[in-house]
């Protein structure tokens, strides 16, 4: 049975987890189909994307019936060898997206657990309902989050929060998740939300929607010197460009932009 499933529709890639029975939780098929419906979107004319899951959770983290298996493996060789860029296989669930040349929109609900929330945190925005748990969930097994959550979380939270979450493996609920910095907004349905929102996103210039995310990436890790030039760098590449100039005619003329 399919794990992922990915539509398009108004320039927007839909990308739903389809294990509802097992509240889609990770097993070795769906990490490996989460990171081909990824690249599989990197590859289209998608300009957003909505990351969702089917039934009553977005994702409960690793399937448990997958534990017995890593206990057999040899863990070392498995999760140091960097098999998808600087990421080995299982943090590209997450990396994957977060990579993406577009923006992605997870829309949350019912169980967002362990490697389910590393997945959400590959997202840029996450739109939560309002009764969906978040939790680092890893401690409960004896583990640490090793699916880029450590790689993505401190950019979201302070310290003190990230490390009670962590040692704790406590679920919070969304609206508290959201002062904490997981969540992005809270929606009673999260899935148009998030869908509208990503047809708002869709509509504007596809090289300035592109630009703002790779800019954004160095803003977040670069030295300001860097970052500075960066700013430089994408403006010159959009000035006067064709989608530019799209979007002010439209502005001019009171109609919605149209992107070759």
């Amino acid at each position: 049975m399919a794990r992922v499933s990915v539509e398009y529709e108004n320039n927007v890639a839909r990308v739903t987890l389809t294990r509802p029975d097992k509240m889609n939780a990770l097993d070795d098929a769906m990490i490996k189909a989460i990171i081909a419906a990824g690249e599989e979107v990197a590859a289209s004319e998608a300009r957003a994307v909505v990351l969702a899951g089917e039934g009553r959770s977005f994702c409960a983290g690793l399937d448990v019936a997958s534990f017995a298996k890593l206990a057999g493996m040899d863990a070392e060789s498995w999760l140091m060898a960097r098999s998808h860029g600087a990421a080995n296989e299982v943090q590209a669930v997450a990396m994957v997206w977060r990579t993406l040349p577009v923006p992605v929109i997870a829309a949350l609900q019912g169980a967002v657990y362990g490697g389910g929330l590393q997945l959400a945190l590959g997202a840029d925005i996450r739109i939560a309902a309002p009764e969906t748990k978040l939790a680092v969930m890893e401690m409960k097994w004896g583990l640490v989050p090793d699916m880029a959550g450590m790689a993505l979380l401190p950019a979201l939270m302070r310290s003190d929060v990230l490390r009670l979450l962590t040692y704790t493996a406590r679920p919070v609920a969304a609206p508290q998740a959201e002062r904490w910095g997981l969540v992005t907004e809270i929606a009673e349905d999260p899935l148009p939300a998030a869908l509208a929102l990503a047809e708002e996103i869709a509509g504007r210039s596809p090289s300035a929607i592109r630009a703002a995310k790779r800019l954004i990436e160095v803003a977040e890790a670069a030295p300001r010197d860097a970052v500075l030039l960066a700013e430089s760098r994408e403006q010159a590449a959009l000035i006067g460009k064709p989608d530019q100039m799209e979007v002010i005619a439209a502005q001019m003329q009171g109609r919605a932009p149209v992107f070759k």
